[in-house]
């Protein structure tokens, strides 16, 4: 039998807790967190989507067939093509005129897009403006390149079947185009569009495609959102024409796609599809290279460097037609150069609709040696991690095209990925830096990821960024964690949980639900912070098995398929069986953050509530809790002699007797008390004093104001530990402040809460009871008075051209006369 800590009775434990320490809940906090997204968030079921989350009996979706005849101009950095479309009307209701994506429009000096730059916005995608009153060279050069080079589409004609002009309207990046009687269910038009643009630069302007100029006057290019694409018609919004602003991407339609393009005949091009004529564009030699590549161990060259040196060192005016065909793709986009290497391996994904999967990468020789080392691997490396988390690779090719500096954009088949090292300019080394491998192999992986999310399942981009970018960030998380230990994912971090925190409690934080275009930070909100909530749901909340389970159903269930957030909640809810909305609630349409308070911990065991064992112990708790006053022991310290003491006749019954010495009464009221208990409550006393646990009132607060599991380490006087996993339904009444029990068999020495970072928690400094003190390290720093020295400044010589220059216009800075 043990002692209960300074409480009489089992009774008065609870008691204590619940009305002394414990904290009063405010009615209603933790039930709006816990409210059910269907009253306020999330789109009715209908015939279309399921309650379950799945496509409905009558799920629809629009078909765009594309036939496409293209030439690049190299002298004039300019295409021209014309394209036929067969557009299929699968919807429930007729269509009176159909709205085309003119994308290359953005780039007009009076698209909307321009003229609703701010001025810290108006230099390229990856050199901004800057702050305040600031113009960059890169925002110069872009202007001076938007303003001289006349960009976007001309469109030339656009015709039905029988070549008949059809009334069109464009209005931005949209094109209407009227019909001449409506579109019904299950019908069909046919019509054509003749069109041309100048390439833009993509280094000065930056978009998501363009051509590069090398030194030796050689260019790579790569075009995407290059050709007038059919506007997405859905169920759940209509014609998706919302204006392209460059954030904001797409949402398209599939379809089969046949694309002829005519380049110079020395460059080498990659492209969305399969080779139709490998004999009309290819060498014998390289013909067979593809063929041994597809069962190599490893990549094979199919181009060697020595080969696109010798090739972009000759130059040729003829000209040469590549024929690609893609089936079931919902975009396409091509690259072509003269300066290319190109290196293949198969990947085998047995049963699989393409069981023999071709990862191919095409790069100029200034990325190597990293690109041959690194590239085709990544790409194989994604499909074996993703496949296992989603479903079989669906075509029958994946490509990594080295484009632009950083970076990376994603089509069906294709992807354009920077990074490249550099070289030295005395000793001619070529060298590159952790960030540039590791970000090599993350944006491929990042890339690669996007021909499963979203250009197979097919999400809008437009809408809701986050369901591409957020969920394909998270599975290249997992699979950058595969390729090894430690990989510095997100700026050199390896936990994305440890670096959303900053992000999560800014100022200028808006839910993950807004539209990209009205986003400040979009690469947190977009990609690191839906990344983040996925890993806590899998590896916290829900568990890997659950998990990965529901989000290989949610997967399957739309490939080829338009989901919402809508489906994507309620799939990956209906196949775990775990109720999820206050997740969603929290991480996607608020922006709080987590930060759980360890507040207080109070110790006990349990009374045994006989007075005899009792009373010593609280006797010592006394003299723990309340020592002496300082002005009595200091007293007897100065040999002061108590009056009691000088006269014995001043000690009665009370001195020998304390405030807790034991009476019969107490005797007789604890045989009372015992007598008093019902038999279960006698045998839960007994079993408790023979159990002896040590029993734990831990109070939290809810800080961040996101609900969150609670995952605590216990810390024992044996110096064990044991992790113990809180839900995070234990807000679900009071989502301020908690009180836990927790009942153990050893002593408890500390508490911490998420040891582990696994919840995103923004500040570890209240995560200890008791409070932790955590050392680090102060670096003293030296002030600078040095000022400027006009005199020595002009002592300094000219460099270079500079100094020619100045001393043909004889404006060199005369050195000030000395006594020498």
């Amino acid at each position: 039998m043990r002692k209960l800590s300074a409480v009489f009775g089992a009774a008065l434990v609870i008691g204590v807790s619940l009305m002394g320490v414990g904290h009063a809940e405010e009615i209603g906090s933790g039930a709006r967190k816990f409210q059910q997204l269907n009253e306020d968030k999330l789109a009715a079921p209908n015939v279309y989507r399921n309650a379950d989350g799945a496509p409905g009996p009558q799920y629809w979706q629009q078909e765009a067939d594309y036939k496409i005849r293209v030439a690049l101009d190299e002298k004039t950095k300019r295409i021209d093509a014309s394209e036929t479309i067969t557009y299929t009307n699968n919807a429930p209701t007729s269509l009176r005129y159909l709205w085309v994506q003119l994308d290359q429009n953005r780039f007009k000096q009076d698209s909307l897009a321009v003229r609703s730059e701010t001025a810290q916005n108006s230099g390229s995608r990856r050199d901004r403006a800057g702050d305040g009153d600031s113009l960059s060279y890169a925002a110069l050069r872009r202007q001076q390149h938007l303003r001289d080079n006349g960009h976007g589409y001309v469109i030339k004609a656009v015709k039905d079947a029988n070549g008949r002009d059809l009334p069109h309207t464009i209005v931005d990046t949209m094109m209407r185009i009227d019909l001449p009687r409506p579109l019904r269910n299950g019908q069909s038009v046919k019509f054509s569009i003749d069109w041309g643009f100048n390439i833009i630069e993509e280094a000065a302007v930056g978009g998501r495609g363009g051509y590069e100029h090398f030194e030796n006057d050689t260019y790579l290019y790569f075009l995407a959102q290059w050709f007038p694409r059919m506007a997405a018609y859905t169920d759940y919004a209509g014609w998706q024409h919302k204006a392209f602003l460059g954030r904001g991407e797409f949402t398209l339609e599939f379809g089969d796609y046949d694309v002829e393009i005519t380049v110079p005949a020395d460059h080498i091009v990659s492209s969305t599809g399969v080779l139709q004529n490998p004999g009309d564009v290819l060498t014998r030699t390289q013909r067979n290279r593809l063929k041994e590549a597809e069962t190599s161990k490893k990549p094979v060259f199919i181009v060697t460097p020595e080969e696109a040196m010798e090739n972009e060192a000759e130059g040729t005016d003829r000209m040469k037609t590549w024929r690609f065909k893609a089936d079931d793709v919902r975009d396409f986009a091509w690259s072509s150069s003269r300066k290319y290497i190109w290196d293949a391996q198969g990947f085998k994904q047995p049963g699989a609709k393409h069981e023999n999967v071709m990862a191919m990468s095409f790069y100029p020789n200034e990325a190597e040696p990293i690109w041959s080392t690194y590239s085709t691997h990544s790409v194989i490396h994604t499909m074996e991690v993703y496949s296992r988390y989603s479903f079989p690779y669906p075509y029958p090719m994946a490509q990594s095209v080295n484009t632009w500096e950083r970076g990376g954009m994603e089509y069906p088949m294709i992807t354009f990925n920077g990074r490249r090292p550099t070289k030295d300019e005395k000793s001619g080394e070529v060298t590159y830096s952790r960030g540039i491998k590791y970000g090599l192999i993350g944006v491929i992986i990042h890339e690669v990821g996007h021909i499963y999310f979203p250009m197979t399942v097919n999400s809008d981009e437009r809408q809701w960024t986050w369901m591409d970018e957020g969920i394909n960030t998270f599975l290249e998380y997992m699979a950058e964690l595969e390729w090894e230990e430690n990989f510095p994912a997100f700026g050199g971090k390896t936990n994305v949980l440890d670096v959303i925190p900053s992000y999560m409690t800014s100022t200028n934080q808006v839910p993950i639900m807004t539209q990209s275009d009205s986003v400040l930070n979009l690469g947190p909100n977009a990609y690191s912070k839906p990344a983040a909530a996925l890993t806590v749901l899998r590896e916290t909340v829900m568990g890997r098995e659950l998990f990965d389970h529901a989000f290989r159903e949610y997967s399957r269930r739309w490939m080829f398929k338009r989901p919402t957030p809508t489906d994507f909640f309620r799939t990956m809810e209906d196949a775990s069986g775990v109720d999820l909305d206050w997740f969603w609630r929290g991480w996607f349409y608020s922006t709080d953050h987590v930060d759980v308070s360890i507040d207080s911990v109070r110790p006990y065991q349990l009374s045994t509530l006989n007075p005899d064992l009792e009373d010593p112990i609280r006797r010592a708790e006394e003299a723990r809790d309340y020592p002496e006053p300082l002005q009595q022991s200091r007293t007897r310290e100065e040999g002061k002699v108590m009056r009691v003491d000088r006269y014995e006749e001043l000690n009665d019954f009370y001195n020998e007797n304390d405030a807790f010495t034991t009476s019969n009464k107490d005797r007789n009221s604890y045989a009372s008390k015992l007598e008093g208990l019902e038999e279960w409550e006698r045998a839960a006393l007994e079993k408790g004093l023979e159990d002896n646990d040590f029993i734990y009132f831990v109070d939290f607060t809810n800080q961040g104001g996101l609900v969150t599991p609670i995952p605590l380490t216990l810390h024992y006087k044996d110096g064990s530990s044991e992790d113990y996993m809180i839900p995070a339904e234990i807000w679900r009444r009071n989502a301020e402040h908690v009180t836990k029990l927790i009942m153990r068999p050893k002593e408890v020495v500390s508490i911490e809460v998420d040891r582990h970072h696994q919840t995103a928690d923004a500040d570890f400094a209240n995560n200890h009871f008791p409070r932790k003190l955590v050392p680090s390290r102060l670096e003293l720093f030296k002030r600078d008075f040095k000022s400027r020295d006009l005199m020595a400044d002009m002592l300094v010589e000219l460099k270079g051209e500079e100094k020619d220059d100045a001393m043909k216009s004889g404006e060199a800075p005369i050195a000030p006369a000395t006594n020498d």
